[in-house]
């Protein structure tokens, strides 16, 4: 079996998070999404809309996504991979070479982003001030 995982807050989930988990399946298996928690994001000064719960339930319920777990900090990328026996590592190629250091542990692919959407965008467009972060 090939596994795969990726990364991501996944707040106010729209075409280009459902593009990216169905290209991140299609990269092997089983997908494991590593959800980064509300202390992570507060870290990041980023603030999602949902709570870790919901926006777990939500990707659980996502048909690409086979398994759930939480992203505390910037550093457990290495463990999750040895402990998920992780073969492809998957990001939008806005992270271009950011996890490069991950090849000596798995395969890295950086996949193209869904042009013209992302979350800041949904919260700039709505008005919503104090969200400023990456999706």
């Amino acid at each position: 079996m090939r596994k795969v995982i990726t990364y991501g807050t996944y707040d106010l989930l729209h075409v280009g998070h459902i593009n990216l988990l169905r290209r991140a399946k299609a990269q092997g298996d089983y997908l494991v999404v590593a959800l980064s928690s509300d202390e992570f994001n507060a870290i990041k000064n980023k603030k999602a809309y949902y709570p870790y719960e919901d926006r777990k339930t939500i990707l659980e319920a996502i048909k690409y996504v086979d398994e759930v777990i939480p992203e505390y900090n910037w550093e457990q990328k290495i463990k999750d991979v040895q402990d998920n026996d992780i073969d492809v590592f998957v990001m939008g190629d806005d992270w271009t070479g950011k996890f490069d250091f991950l090849k000596d542990y798995c395969e890295v692919v950086y996949l193209p982003r869904t042009e013209g959407i992302s979350t800041t965008k949904i919260k700039e467009d709505l008005g919503l001030k104090g969200t400023k972060g990456q999706d």
